[in-house]
């Protein structure tokens, strides 16, 4: 992604919305951590997610600040659209937070109400423990979804974007379709996949494949490794396509020769189960919902034990190492699904006794009757032989 991939107007307007949202949560600035979120307000794709960054923010209108590390001094001059950039490091040793001090006195921070994005993988305990005592604990309050959930409606132009990862998404998986066979590698298989993706125009997605076969088909999230598929392996394969960062997600089923009856079963069963949870998907639906129906089919299987993965999920333009946004179709989810949003489709089943699991995964845009599915690729069982 970049500023050029958007209109400044549309930059604005995410903008202004992010300023409303700080102001209406009673705080006076927010401190932007979530490279997802940096990259949504200005552009920026770099990696300075490896290092300590931050953008600054004030409910009022003013200048948008980052901070970053000088080894991304010169992309961030090319692809962010920010008013002000300051940097840290570079050649010799430096600390980030004593530079954010000198950002925060100019702007006058000290003594305001501060919003702080607390990401899982994105702020280190001592950076956020030192922020925390820069402004007084008493000022510092957890934001971290603040901003995420302005992101979750997405534009016309983010949905062509997705549009066009998905597009990318069916052509691999037709490459992968094609390509399996007795004998191959799962690291092979999944060369075939990253060779379509990356010359139909996806970039790196930010999560990397998972393709498992055989004994290994229980494993949820398994890696390809050096294992050659062998008739009568039952298999899954899941991976990402992306378009200036959008994100795409599919998932298939596959088997070499006949299916066991068992086989056939777990595959039916993860249809009905996403099939339920579909019918419940369009505007307005409590988030859960959906997911508690696909739930239902798979606790009246006997086989809620092996529901080991949530139902779905909030597609975002990831960073590694992941692609989620804060609405998850679960347990605990106090959402409501709204006409724009991007999910995926996928309850799961995983027995590790039977050495045996399957999920399909499709992506939907939830409309404000029901959905539209994004992948074109059948959902049916690969078999080849």
């Amino acid at each position: 992604m970049s500023r050029h991939d958007f209109s400044v107007a549309e930059f604005s307007r995410r903008q202004t919305r992010t300023r409303e949202a700080i102001g209406q949560a009673g705080l006076d600035w927010m401190i932007v951590i979530h490279p997802v979120s940096i990259r949504w307000l200005t552009g920026s794709d770099a990696k300075s997610y490896q290092e300590f960054q931050c953008l600054l923010i004030s409910a009022k209108s003013g200048p948008i600040a980052v901070l970053t590390r000088d080894g991304e001094r010169n992309e961030f001059l090319d692809d962010a659209l920010v008013d002000e950039l300051h940097t840290w490091g570079g050649g010799e040793p430096e600390d980030p937070i004593l530079a954010l001090q000198k950002i925060a006195d100019r702007f006058g921070l000290r003594g305001a109400r501060i919003g702080l994005e607390v990401p899982g993988y994105f702020l280190h305990p001592h950076h956020y423990v030192r922020i925390k005592h820069l402004f007084g604990e008493s000022n510092i309050v957890e934001a971290t979804n603040l901003i995420h959930d302005l992101t979750l409606v997405k534009s016309a132009i983010e949905l062509s974007y997705i549009r066009e990862a998905a597009r990318i998404g069916d052509i691999a998986m037709a490459r992968f379709a094609d390509s399996l066979c007795e004998g191959r590698s799962e690291l092979e298989l999944a060369g075939e996949i990253y060779h379509a993706l990356l010359t139909s125009g996806s970039g790196l997605a930010a999560s990397p494949i998972n393709l498992v076969s055989g004994e290994r088909s229980c494993f949820s999230h398994g890696a390809p490794t050096s294992r050659r598929l062998r008739r009568g392996d039952f298999g899954n394969v899941e991976y990402g396509a992306t378009f200036k960062r959008y994100t795409s997600t599919i998932g298939r089923q596959f088997c070499l020769g006949q299916p066991t009856i068992r086989m056939v079963e777990l595959y039916e069963l993860v249809c009905r189960a996403s099939d339920a949870c579909l019918a419940e998907i369009r505007a307005g639906v409590p988030a859960v919902v959906p997911h508690l129906a696909a739930k239902e089919v798979i606790d009246e299987a006997g086989l809620n034990h092996a529901r080991v993965h949530l139902s779905g999920y909030g597609l975002a333009p990831g960073s590694p190492p992941g692609w989620a946004e804060p609405i998850h179709l679960f347990g605990d989810s106090k959402y409501v699904l709204q006409a724009g949003m991007v999910i995926t489709v996928e309850p799961p089943v995983f027995i590790g006794e039977e050495r045996l699991g399957a999920r399909i995964i499709d992506n939907v845009l939830v409309t404000e009757n029901g959905y539209e599915v994004l992948s074109r690729f059948s959902r049916d069982l690969i078999v080849v032989g």
